[in-house]
């Protein structure tokens, strides 16, 4: 009986991906999240060369020189490359907070879940001592503290975001530990830790994937709002540094603002698209 998990789990996630075929907006949201990955991962074929370095006259307007398409900033500098580099900052850490934040709340909910009684009400007591406080205020402590760097920020953010995944892990798992395949696997004397992590986290992944785009686009924003308080790491471009330094010039160069504002909002709006038509499919499965 265990052993036929994978297979159902197989059959679960082709019937997803069929699902989302069916719904023009996590298309949409798909085609514009893929896109963005693509220019982020292939950001030095792109746009070569050091994206900070001088390209041309101050302030050039957006498509008045056809070498430099989106303009540039004041100092000179090529926006369209800032742009292209900034999306791979922003990218790389909306995706690597989400990782980080699912394998720490599935663990944590996983093992809560499984374990009950006392082990169950420490872990839930230490989400929700984590869940009292917003996201963006433990992101700002954290690396005000820390120090702005890629890495503490990617932390920050996956401390603030993980109790979620932790509380569907653990209901998940609530309703699945005393279901027959879970009986077998203690009959044919598996271990309470391989049970858990081996054959019951891997049904309890769908529900937390669709929270996972919504996490990558909350990540996205509160790394662009800690660059825009300069407390981003200073050696990478972001889009909230640029929208910060275009605010000085909003009414003489608004696109200095205006462009990366886009980006990010086409970023967010394609995570949410996709969150959204997971949700409601992950959702009509459980009610049926």
């Amino acid at each position: 009986m265990a052993g036929s998990i994978p297979g159902s789990a197989q059959a679960g996630e082709a019937t997803l991906a069929k699902a989302l075929l069916g719904r023009p907006e996590a298309l949409l949201g798909a085609a514009i999240l893929l896109a963005l990955i693509l220019v982020a991962v292939f950001a030095p074929l792109i746009a070569p060369g050091d994206p900070l370095a001088i390209a041309g006259a101050p302030l050039i307007p957006p498509f008045t020189d056809p070498a430099l398409p989106l303009g540039t900033d004041r100092l000179g500098r090529d926006l369209l490359a800032e742009l292209i580099h900034g999306a791979r900052t922003s990218i790389s850490v909306g995706l690597s907070a989400a990782l980080v934040a699912v394998v720490l709340g599935m663990s944590v909910g996983t093992a809560a879940g499984f374990a009950g009684g006392l082990t169950e009400a420490m872990l839930m007591r230490l989400v929700d001592a984590f869940q009292i406080v917003p996201g963006f205020l433990l992101a700002l402590a954290f690396v005000s503290a820390a120090g702005p760097s890629l890495g503490i920020v990617v932390l920050a953010i996956a401390l603030g975001a993980w109790t979620g995944p932790a509380r569907l892990a653990r209901a998940r798992v609530l309703s699945l530990r005393e279901t027959d395949f879970v009986a077998a696997a203690r009959v044919m004397g598996m271990s309470p830790a391989e049970i858990a992590f081996r054959q019951i986290l891997p049904l309890a992944l769908p529900p937390v994937l669709a929270v996972a785009s919504v996490i990558v686009a909350a990540a996205v924003l509160t790394e662009a709002a800690l660059s825009f308080l300069g407390l981003g790491d200073p050696n990478a471009i972001t889009w909230g540094a640029m929208i910060a330094e275009g605010r000085n010039q909003l009414r003489s160069a608004s696109y200095l603002s205006i462009i990366p504002g886009i980006a990010l909002v086409l970023t967010v709006i394609s995570t949410y698209l996709l969150g959204e038509a997971l949700t409601d499919i992950l959702s009509g499965r459980r009610n049926r």
